[in-house]
């Protein structure tokens, strides 16, 4: 199993990719295959057929998960991207921002 730096409602910035440059929420995190989906990024038209959820059908507009090497964790002092380090306070690990060294919630 990986470790990763990144977590569910982590705000992160996109480093590379047709999204380059944007930011969000990260919805949910795909350790195994080391990716992650993002709000509003990585868009994908799907088309699905008609259910209780979706009577209509048709095509769907939803986020499609993006590699976690494409991803930054914004800085929560400055709003940049910046790199993660990990502290370890007693049994405890705390994740901190590189460029500040503010704690990461």
């Amino acid at each position: 199993m990986n470790k990763l730096h990144i977590r569910k409602n982590d705000t992160v910035y996109v480093l590379a990719g047709e999204d380059k440059g944007k930011t969000g929420k990260v919805l949910k995190v795909l350790v195994s295959k080391n990716r992650a989906i993002v709000e509003g990024v990585n868009i994908v038209s799907k088309s699905a057929k008609p259910s209780a959820k979706n009577p209509q059908g048709g095509i769907v507009k939803q986020e499609a998960p993006i590699h976690i090497s494409n991803l930054s964790l914004i800085d929560p002092k400055s709003g940049k991207p910046t790199r993660v380090g990990i502290k370890h306070e007693g049994k405890n690990v705390i994740r901190i921002a590189k460029k500040s060294g503010e704690e990461i919630k």
